[in-house]
């Protein structure tokens, strides 16, 4: 039986620890993804909403004038 006061750790809470830090560092690495996916996001939400906007700006400028009228042909006699 080994004593555990010897200082020396066992090969599985080495491997336990290493799964571990693994874990965290992978942890971080997704974290960090979805922070970049999130502001790529509301970049692109910002910039939609700004053509939306100049749209719907251009819209009520063009609603405001008359629509020019279409001129009719001239039915042709035969």
């Amino acid at each position: 039986m080994t004593s555990k006061k010897s200082g020396v750790p066992s090969p599985e809470s080495v491997a336990r620890a290493n799964r571990q830090r693994i874990a965290f560092e992978e942890g971080l690495k997704a974290m960090a993804d979805i922070e970049q996916q999130a502001i790529a996001v509301r970049q692109n939400m910002a910039r939609l909403r700004t053509l939306r906007e100049a749209q719907e700006a251009n819209a009520e400028l063009t609603a405001g004038a008359p629509a020019p009228k279409a001129k009719r042909k001239k039915p042709v006699s035969r």
